[in-house]
């Protein structure tokens, strides 16, 4: 098998790091020269955009292009990090919100906002992951910065648990998120599950697994060819996810 230049779609499952799954891509095509675009934390799922070959050099431009999520919380809790990785603290709330003020608080989080990263994060301050400062007990001081949620739907509510989809752009942080869901509402703020849907022009019902990347004849079957993939990632190509409709 010759050298593979483009782009595989893969439906990362849970339990995996981003470059763990990429490793493991890298054993079933040879292709060693390879990136993904945009980690995934093991606890999430969905689409991992990954680059080889001469695609490598696409790799920015898939980060800038808007994602969608599928994400589960509880609005009871939090953690350390801000998701169901660590160990969940009791929050105490005053008064159960209603669904009004759940899509309400939801609609004030669209737009241009400013967002403080979690703790326990890949940013780095001086150089060091801020999720190793932590790890230390190092304090971690993390400003904020501009990010766009093009838009953030409800899909359930039914306390202490919320379902929602959302479209945004480069840099924003779901568990970030999430928290400043739960200070509008005065309540918590605790990611349990996330499923990245959608990376610009890459679906994850176009998505393939291990599974049948390892099945493929020829691995090449999964490839976006690179002139194909310049086209989908051309500037004038990129689109704004649609919001769900009402449920």
């Amino acid at each position: 098998m010759g050298d593979l230049h483009g782009i595989i779609n893969l439906n990362k499952p849970t339990g995996i790091t981003s470059a763990k799954a990429l490793y493991r891509v890298r054993s079933i095509t040879r292709q060693r020269k390879s990136g993904h675009a945009g980690t995934l934390d093991p606890g999430a799922s969905g689409v991992l955009v990954l680059c080889l070959g001469g695609a490598t050099k696409l790799v920015e431009s898939i980060m800038d292009q808007p994602k969608v999520y599928r994400a589960t919380a509880r609005l009871d809790v939090t953690s350390e990090s801000l998701d169901a990785d660590r160990p969940l603290e009791p929050v105490e709330v005053s008064a159960i919100p209603a669904m009004q003020e759940v899509r309400d608080a939801c609609q004030s989080l669209e737009g241009v906002i400013q967002q403080v990263p979690p703790q326990i994060s890949a940013i780095k301050i001086a150089g060091q992951p801020a999720y190793k400062l932590a790890r230390r007990g190092q304090p971690v001081h993390l400003e904020p910065r501009p990010v766009r949620v093009y838009w953030l739907h409800v899909h359930r509510y039914d306390w202490p648990e919320i379902e929602f989809e959302m479209a945004c752009g480069r840099g924003t942080y779901v568990r970030s998120l999430i928290r400043d869901l739960g200070e509008k509402l005065g309540t918590g703020g605790c990611l349990t599950s996330l499923v990245r849907r959608r990376v610009g022009p890459f679906d994850i019902d176009e998505a393939w697994s291990f599974e049948t990347l390892a099945q493929a004849t020829d691995p090449g079957e999964a490839l976006i060819e690179l002139s194909q993939a310049r086209r989908m990632l051309a500037p004038d190509a990129i689109v704004i996810p649609d919001r769900p409709l009402a449920d």
